[in-house]
């Protein structure tokens, strides 16, 4: 059994209105939920999943939290990436 989640960042430019960040989580080769920036909160794909998004989304300063990767985590390594041809 496998629990696991993977974080990314989609892009167009290095403009912070160009990039979405996106939190997805998996069990077993499934994934569950997932968090996009453009959305602001998390979204349930199995009926555990359904569950556990909408506990997450309750969480304020945890969604908060998500939504703020979109600058530190996804524009601070694009801004690295792009810098270098």
């Amino acid at each position: 059994f496998r629990h696991y989640r993977v974080d990314r960042c989609d892009f167009n430019s290095s403009e912070l209105n160009d990039i979405e960040y996106i939190r997805s989580i998996f069990y077993n080769k499934l994934e569950y939920a997932r968090f996009s920036s453009s959305l602001g909160k998390f979204v349930g794909y199995t009926e555990w999943g359904v569950k556990t998004a909408d506990y997450w989304n309750s969480q304020t300063s945890y969604t908060q939290q998500l939504k703020a990767a979109r600058e530190t985590y996804c524009l601070y390594n694009i801004g690295i990436w792009y810098q270098n041809p």
